[in-house]
């Protein structure tokens, strides 16, 4: 019997994770704790995030609301951190789930990347916080906050992401409330190279040709301007051992919290989700990177596609559900889960799917597969996606694209131009713009401003009639973050 009325979350989320690289599907990558805790937990193959690129991503799990409702529309960059500038809170006029939570009683705690704006002080809701101050970068050296301090951590920032994890989850085991405990690493985003993962983990992948990933010639829409998916394009094996490796670094770290949870008797009493921000290709389509690796940005499924496993023994039953999901369910769900009411929002994008984790549905694998709609953007880029088909509005001249999934799953053949077509792609274009007239909010919305996937450098919301302001002009050195 569970010792708490109300259970605990540990959330752990990776950066840049498409759902192909999962043990489960790519045999080279060594993951067995993640792979045991997918086998013995229940799995969700088709799970989207909202936006390809991480903060707005991010932002939508915390509120289920989508980026045109909340006002994050690209990676964050670091003006946003108040090291040079005052600092940008970007849900502040957001109920986040940790706050949510807070007030019916659970202590939460934040472990990694946040990449939602100001990270010096614990964002609302938190009590335990240990941040990246940015989102990305070196994995040796990076700039953290630690008890509302600024310092290097000088070793490997996997590790210590999990060990400041693991000591925030033994003093919340040991207290006498529910806890919500969040742990974001980094991995696998880049750099993948250069020393920047410990050779035990990448000694594994020696030799390894990885067959499964594909090894596809340069889509035309691929951003060479970016230096590292430009040399991972150029020399994919060393680039995927990197990738790899921090994975692996991320699964030893999961197995270290199992077994804090094991050791302070709390393992039933706690669902353990792992998930991704967005996805990522290696290869595949024809490119490194996500939803800005190209030009235009992308929504392919690769990009928007992610890992999704809930785990607790006793209380969820082992299976895979392929039925379409978006990661606005998020916020709904744990709230659900935890028993804490949810207020009332018109915006919500997404509700709780708790149901399909417990059972309480009558037919959890009925008729509702087919007729899921998934809904997904990156500032003029637009998509709706079905089983068996997906629409891709933009913003301008930019073009605009149509798949028949189930002929092409791959969305190798653009059929915007079919005429064969032309009544699906109308039908898909309303309810495209249908969706996103009640799912948006005037001051929030960037669907007509210039969210070019270099980065976010203030609100959209400060003035609105400056949308040029907040679009960071320039290539960066790296991949947005």
């Amino acid at each position: 019997m569970s010792r708490l009325k109300a259970p605990n979350f540990v959330v752990v989320m990776t950066d840049d994770q498409g759902a192909w690289a999962r043990g489960r599907t790519m045999p080279e990558l060594i993951t067995p704790t993640l792979d045991e805790l997918g086998a013995t937990g229940l799995e969700l193959t088709r799970f989207f995030c909202t936006s390809p690129v991480c903060s707005p991503a991010r932002a939508s799990l915390a509120t289920g609301r989508m980026p045109s409702a909340h006002g994050v529309h690209d990676w964050l960059r670091s003006e946003n951190s108040g090291v040079s500038t005052e600092g940008v809170q970007y849900l502040q006029d957001f109920e986040t789930t940790p706050e949510l939570l807070s007030r019916v009683g659970y202590t939460c705690a934040h472990a990694g990347k946040w990449h939602l704006g100001d990270a010096r002080a614990a964002a609302p809701g938190f009590t335990h916080w240990y941040s990246h101050r940015d989102g990305g970068g070196e994995y040796f050296g990076a700039p953290v906050i630690e008890n509302g301090a600024l310092h290097t951590e000088d070793g490997y920032i996997t590790h210590a992401i999990t060990d400041h994890a693991a000591d925030m989850l033994r003093q919340l085991a040991g207290g006498d409330d529910p806890f919500y405990l969040q742990v974001h690493y980094t991995a696998p985003h880049s750099p993948w190279t250069d020393g920047n993962h410990p050779r035990e983990y990448v000694d594994l992948y020696e030799g390894c040709e990885f067959p499964s990933v594909p090894r596809l010639q340069a889509h035309e829409w691929f951003n060479w301007g970016h230096g590292d998916l430009a040399g991972a394009m150029r020399n994919p094996r060393e680039s995927l051992a990197g990738f790899c490796a921090s994975l692996t670094a991320v699964d030893r770290g999961v197995g270290q919290l199992l077994h804090v949870l094991e050791e302070t008797g709390v393992r039933e009493d706690t669902y353990v989700i792992f998930t991704s921000d967005n996805g990522f290709s290696c290869g595949h389509h024809g490119i490194w990177g996500k939803g800005n690796g190209t030009t235009p940005l992308n929504v392919w499924d690769n990009s928007i596609l992610v890992p999704f496993i809930i785990n607790r023994p006793g209380t969820i039953t082992p299976r895979l559900d392929d039925a379409l999901t978006t990661a606005a369910s998020m916020h709904a769900t744990v709230l659900e889960l935890a028993g804490a009411p949810a207020p009332v929002d018109p915006l919500i994008a997404g509700e709780s799917i708790a149901p399909r984790f417990l059972g309480n549905e009558t037919d959890p694998d009925a008729a509702r597969k087919d007729s899921i709609v998934i809904f997904d953007e990156y500032g003029g880029t637009r998509m709706i996606r079905t089983v068996t088909h997906k629409f891709v509005l933009r913003h301008g001249d930019a073009p605009c694209e149509l798949y028949d999934l189930l002929a092409d799953p791959g969305e190798l053949c653009n059929e915007y131009n079919n005429p064969a077509l032309n009544n699906v792609q109308h039908e898909l274009h309303g309810q495209l713009v249908d969706w996103f007239t009640v799912h948006s909010e005037p001051r929030f919305d960037a669907f007509a401003r210039p969210v070019t996937g270099l980065g976010q450098t203030s609100p959209v919301w400060v003035d609105a009639d400056d949308s040029e302001r907040y679009v960071r002009e320039g290539v960066p050195s790296a991949p947005g973050a």
